[in-house]
């Protein structure tokens, strides 16, 4: 390697908000690379704001007049003197017509080549495109389907049951599975209608639809000098509306050989479209331990702390390396499995309601600390929740030797985690963590249809005695003007539970 191709980053944007921008900040900051944020109006005072060295206003509240807006993104960058652009994920991260601005501002981007990101951003053309390196994919349609007369034709090929997929899409949107033939044809046009809607593209293929799955997912890094290797697998089974809420490394199904295999099988999807940077190649995995390609997210992933516990390797660290024209830091063969690691999204929802987004203010909010305990956050008490962003507060990680502890760590956490004034999915977790199914490691994407109902979550709160007398002081001065406060139960509520309007 010649050192005069190494560039280094002097100031770092980082293109998004939220808890993804402190920690990508956090890490710059340990490099010695100066920060810039970008923020909304009702951001002006958000915690990766106020963690970045220079913050740059972008537009309104809305994220498609500010977030979203490239023009407005590279300007902050052009302005400030940034010499690299972060995108963190969702927002613009993986936009290819994005990485290309950036690219011709003679900024670097901080992520794959456009070209990367085009191909895997469409479902079609990925497959397409590692059809040729024997990466086992599920049996379905090589292209697009509209007509209902194809549709049919194709369906009887595949098998029922089936699924039928926006090509552009994700997060559940544009996506229909059939049981029955006679309701191929409405289910068709409903997938396109929402496809459209969704993502202005309304291509949609069909699959067969895999029984029983687990949601698997291999972390690979690659560099500019022809370096590529995979950082092991997490799984992401536990999911409500196709969305994950549970994810944890390693996985209890895989053994060292399947491990092995869906790795290399990783790396080739990866090389396929001359990846660059981190990124994650997914898989679905059926009952009888056959594995299928599923797409690759040309970005960091939100559960990537888990896999950064158990490797000791920092993602964000390696990424900007790797922009600056750095090899890997490490090889394949450096690389070993370290104990357990579990994360939790903390979202702002309202579990019994069907996780719907809950907003309000922070009222109190108090994230749990100690040995194994990990929380990314991107709140602060007294901060508003809104409707405008993504639901998600905080992602909580715990580690420890064995899956068992990992598990035990992360109910102490649960248990001790404060957040008043919005509902939040921290019951939920504790209620999964708790369950047999999960304990034993034989679960799959069905956990929560399965397994969940909100009377699950009831349950006594066991809080010490300084916690109780806190919530219970708490209680009795909003009472004290009401006709009624001497009658206030002795029982301390949960404070996760608690509904603050």
């Amino acid at each position: 390697m010649n050192p005069s191709d190494i560039r280094p980053i002097t100031k770092l944007l980082v293109a998004n908000r939220g808890e993804i921008a402190v920690r990508v900040m956090r890490t710059a900051r340990d490099m010695g690379i100066s920060t810039v944020a970008v923020y909304s109006e009702a951001d002006a005072q958000a915690p990766h704001v106020l963690a970045a060295d220079e913050a740059v206003c972008v537009g309104p509240a809305p994220s498609s007049e500010s977030y979203l807006i490239i023009d407005r993104i590279v300007e902050a960058a052009l302005n400030t003197g940034a010499d690299a652009i972060h995108p963190g994920y969702g927002f613009l991260s993986e936009n290819a017509e994005f990485a290309e601005a950036v690219e011709r501002a003679g900024i670097r981007f901080v992520g794959p080549h456009p070209h990367a990101i085009r191909v895997m951003g469409s479902k079609l053309a990925a497959k397409e495109a590692v059809a040729a390196r024997n990466i086992p994919m599920v049996p379905g349609t090589e292209g697009a389907v509209s007509d209902p007369a194809e549709a049919k034709r194709e369906a009887e090929r595949i098998g029922f049951p089936l699924l039928i997929k926006a090509s552009a899409g994700g997060g559940g949107k544009g996506m229909r599975a059939v049981h029955d033939p006679a309701a191929l044809e409405g289910e068709l046009q409903r997938a396109i209608s929402e496809a459209e809607r969704s993502f202005g593209d309304g291509a949609v293929f069909i699959e067969r639809l895999v029984q029983q799955p687990r949601h698997i997912e291999i972390q690979v890094l690659c560099d500019t000098h022809g370096n590529a290797v995979h950082l092991f697998e997490r799984e992401c089974s536990i999911q409500r509306r196709h969305q994950k809420v549970v994810e944890e490394a390693p996985s209890a199904l895989l053994d060292d050989a399947l491990r092995a295999e869906m790795g290399q099988c990783a790396i080739e999807v990866a090389r396929a479209c001359d990846y660059v940077g981190a990124g994650t190649v997914e898989f679905l995995v059926d009952a009888s331990r056959e594995f299928f390609f599923l797409e690759m997210n040309t970005r960091l992933q939100v559960e990537h702390p888990v896999t950064e516990m158990i490797t000791g390797v920092d993602l964000v660290r390696e990424q900007i390396r790797i922009a600056e024209g750095h090899p890997i830091s490490f090889t394949q063969d450096d690389l070993t499995i370290q104990g357990h690691a579990l994360e939790l999204r903390v979202y702002a929802e309202d579990v019994a309601g069907g996780f719907l987004p809950s907003t309000g203010t922070l009222t109190r909010y108090r994230p749990p600390m100690g040995s194994g305990v990990r929380v990314d956050d991107g709140v602060a008490e007294g901060g508003e929740v809104s409707m405008h962003y993504d639901p998600m507060l905080a992602k909580l990680c715990t580690h420890g030797p064995t899956r068992e502890a990992a598990i035990e760590r992360m109910l102490r956490a649960i248990d001790e985690y404060e957040v008043h004034g919005v509902d939040t999915t921290l019951a939920f977790g504790h209620f999964a963590m708790n369950h047999e199914a999960f304990r034993s490691g034989n679960f799959d994407t069905g956990f929560v249809a399965e397994h969940f109902s909100p009377e699950k979550l009831d349950r006594p709160f066991p809080c010490d005695d300084a916690t109780a007398a806190d919530l219970i002081l708490g209680a009795m001065d909003r009472l004290k003007d009401e006709e009624h406060a001497a009658t206030m139960p002795a029982e301390a509520p949960n404070a996760w539970r608690m509904r603050v309007r």
